[in-house]
């Protein structure tokens, strides 16, 4: 019962930190609310502040995407006990992105700057909706099982893990990752697109197109049913794409693989 209840801790203050981080990457993008955002002037030799956002977005990535691939999780789980290796993942993403907001290193300049208040305003609630979008598909899927809660209380319990059901849940009808979706647009809709904005966008897109390739393929293999969906529903942008018909599911189980 000892060893449960510090699992269950350690996924609480795993999921409470998540939190923290995600408010904060809300504020950072935006410039609001924040010490530190985005943007700012060019502080020091311009192709050391681009060398170490480059490193910055690339530890995040290769985190994200490694620490989520089956193979590594097989290794993973012989070193750290099964219920907190989401727990884990969640804890060092949220390192990651944290060390990023903490050292990243604006680069000034202005790419693009939309001079209509209506145009401006549309474009904040665009990445509004983006931001909530992203909350939004986590809890169309299991946003407890996706950030590590459910599996912690699972094993606090004694209760063994449910098999992976297929479902389209909502957003899920329409495109195959609602929740990569919304943040690009989250990262894309800016009135002001500085030149440290737009490599963050840039970098992170590139990232996520990267991603789904490799999560589609570890899909696939572990759910047969995938193949058919993807090939129905379109990945990122409603309406393009094949689509024969209405998609049969997705599967929620995938959704600790983001």
């Amino acid at each position: 019962m000892v060893s449960r209840g510090l699992a269950l801790v350690y996924g609480v203050v795993a999921y409470v930190l998540f939190l923290v981080v995600f408010v904060y990457a809300m504020g950072f993008v935006a410039n609001v609310g924040v010490p530190r955002g985005i943007d700012g002037p060019l502080e020091g030799p311009f192709a050391a502040a681009l060398g170490i956002d480059l490193l910055l977005l690339t530890l995040f990535a290769v985190q994200h995407s490694v620490m989520a691939r089956r193979g590594f999780k097989a290794m993973w789980t012989r070193i750290v006990p099964e219920a907190v290796e989401r727990s884990t993942y969640v804890l060092a993403a949220s390192a990651c992105l944290a060390l990023l907001f903490w050292q990243w290193r604006p680069l000034g300049g202005v790419v693009w700057e939309v001079e209509s208040p209506w145009l401006r305003g549309a474009l904040h609630v665009a990445s509004a909706l983006g931001w909530l979008t992203v909350l939004a598909a986590t809890w169309l899927i299991d946003h407890f099982e996706l950030f590590g809660l459910a599996q912690v209380w699972r094993h606090f319990r004694g209760t063994p893990a449910h098999a992976p059901a297929f479902a389209t849940p909502g957003l899920y009808r329409r495109v195959r990752h609602p929740l990569y979706l919304g943040f690009i647009v989250a990262f894309w809709a800016a009135p002001t697109m500085s030149a440290t904005h737009l490599l963050f966008a840039a970098v992170t897109t590139a990232y996520i197109l990267v991603a789904i390739q490799l999560e589609e393929r570890d899909l696939i293999v572990a759910h047969p049913e995938y193949a058919a969906y993807r090939r129905q529903v379109p990945m990122l942008v409603p309406g393009v794409g094949r689509r024969e018909e209405s998609a049969s599911g997705i599967v929620n189980a995938a959704a600790p693989q983001k």
